[in-house]
């Protein structure tokens, strides 16, 4: 396993928030998380890149402790993360967005990453786009630069946090597309969505996270059709 958590646990004052979240990540798997507003999906990313510190349990890299170090140094070991809200830098160039990224994400110069840049912007259809502002873009071009920026660390595994939220079917069709080709080139995914139809259409596994637990985990199909998530989806027993 690339990825494995250990009993996770975060609590918020009296909320708990993630409670003894157990799970591996197969090197070049893409793996979905699912579940309501609530339910402790992006707690489990920050637990994941270092932005949080769980109360209890362990996350390991490569079968190697990771759980005290910071989130620079888990960017630096191959952990890279989008966000659900796109805040690019507005004043700076789509490249030098994913420039920075490059620089900061794999603690290189300048004159080493340029190429790597080149080829991100070409993988995610932001390419033409390169010297336009980033406060310039539209909401499906800010979700390829957020994208962008992640795929610019050279991550291992990359965390996709409801990348496809607020964008029309086309567009969804487009950053599938551009999400399968990724997972194709081995990096492993481990992506949040709401909107499900994109998201089995690129993971092999799903977990569905309920109140900070995993109440559902395996294939797709049998996932969404199993009792307690379209209880958690529809409010009543089924």
């Amino acid at each position: 396993m690339i990825l494995e958590l250990d009993r996770l646990r975060k609590s918020f004052g009296a909320l708990r928030v993630t409670e003894d979240v157990s799970l591996g990540v197969a090197q070049g798997e893409a793996l979905g998380i699912i579940g309501p507003n609530g339910a402790g999906k992006t707690t489990l990313f920050a637990l994941i890149s270092g932005a949080l510190r769980p109360d209890a349990g362990n996350v390991r890299l490569d079968g190697v402790d990771i759980t005290a170090m910071p989130a620079q140094a888990r960017c630096l070991a191959g952990i890279g993360r989008s966000h659900q809200v796109p805040l690019p830098f507005e004043k700076l160039t789509v490249f030098e967005n994913v420039l920075a990224a490059a620089c900061f994400g794999q603690n290189k110069r300048e004159r080493e990453v340029v190429g790597c840049c080149g080829e991100v912007l070409d993988q995610t259809g932001l390419l033409a786009k390169a010297n336009r502002l980033g406060g310039t873009l539209t909401l499906l071009d800010r979700k390829r630069l957020e994208l962008a920026r992640a795929l610019a660390t050279a991550p291992r595994v990359l965390l996709l946090d409801e990348i496809a939220g607020g964008l029309t079917e086309g567009e969804c069709q487009v950053l599938v597309a551009t999400i399968r080709a990724i997972n194709a080139r081995g990096v492993t995914i481990v992506w949040i969505e709401h909107v499900v139809h994109a998201l089995t259409a690129v993971v092999s596994r799903l977990v569905a996270l309920n109140f900070g637990k995993v109440i559902a985990e395996g294939a797709p199909r049998e996932v969404m059709a199993s009792a307690p998530v379209r209880e958690v989806y529809l409010g009543q027993p089924v």
